[in-house]
């Protein structure tokens, strides 16, 4: 009997840990240097052809901000398409993102076109 408690606690902290498990590798800080309000990021695997849901979750990363993004443990593509949106639903999307090689990212627009600036 106590054998059958143990393995059923033993099996309750695993899933407990795997819920909050993430992949490290691909976590990232995002800047916002865009000189606009970020309303929605999304951000799905380079070979899909959606996107995943708004990470900001309703939130607003205001013009100068910036937010830590984490993804889970069953995540394991390397390369990730990201697409902001502002108040008006304009959207701009970096496409093949490496995120295994990605630290901190930083949005901008210079000339009026989308940059991303990568560490």
């Amino acid at each position: 009997m106590f054998k059958k408690i143990a393995f059923v606690a033993a099996l309750g902290v695993l899933f407990l840990v795997s819920g909050f498990a993430q992949n490290k590798a691909l976590d990232f800080t995002l800047h916002n240097k865009t000189g606009v309000d970020i309303h929605a990021v999304h951000i799905s695997p380079s070979d899909k052809n959606s996107w995943e849901e708004d990470v900001l979750n309703g939130k607003v990363l205001a013009d100068g901000e910036s937010v830590h993004i984490q993804f889970s443990a069953h995540e394991s593509a390397a390369l990730w398409d990201l697409k902001v949106g502002d108040a008006e639903g304009t959207g701009l999307i970096w496409e093949n993102l490496d995120l295994t090689k990605i630290n901190e990212l930083t949005l901008k627009i210079v000339d009026g076109k989308p940059v991303a600036e990568i560490k």
